[in-house]
């Protein structure tokens, strides 16, 4: 049992994946929902410090390395497109327009790029840490609903 929570707890931290493919897959293991809930909410938030603090100036760093430094320029672009998009559609109403972009269970939103987005926008710490959770809160309120009922938004 407590490996189906560990499998569940670290696909929730996978970029792009995160608790929107948690979720389902914690329901085609069989798990109790509300705990799963819970679970993968942890999971998708424990990157959120990390990714503010760290991942643009290491994005920086790699994007015109030999290696990394397609992937690492795509990352910087999808959370500056990010980042434009919540400035257009919010101007001050960030906070909730950041909460939304990562609650919306849609490909390309999500903990890691609203992060990204709001590092690069130099939101404030808190702010976004706040919001992406509450974003997070919802994702996973809509992806639970939805594996309740059969359906995969992933």
């Amino acid at each position: 049992m407590i490996a189906k929570y560990l499998w569940i707890f670290f696909i929730s931290m996978v970029p792009i994946v995160e608790l929107r493919g948690a979720i389902p897959v914690s329901q085609g293991l069989g798990l109790p929902m509300v705990t799963s809930y819970m679970i993968c909410i942890l999971g998708n938030m424990l990157p959120v410090p990390f990714i503010y603090l760290f991942a643009r100036r290491l994005l920086e760093w790699g994007k015109d390395k030999p290696v990394v430094g397609k992937f690492f320029t795509f990352c910087l672009e999808k959370g500056e497109k990010g980042g434009k998009k919540l400035t257009e559609k919010a101007g001050r109403g960030t906070f909730v327009a950041l909460m939304l972009f990562v609650g919306i269970p849609l490909p390309g939103t999500g903990a890691w790029t609203g992060t990204l987005a709001a590092s690069i926008l130099d939101m404030d710490f808190k702010e976004t840490v706040a919001a992406v959770m509450l974003g997070v809160l919802l994702a996973g309120i809509i992806m639970m609903v939805a594996s309740a009922i059969g359906f995969s938004l992933v």
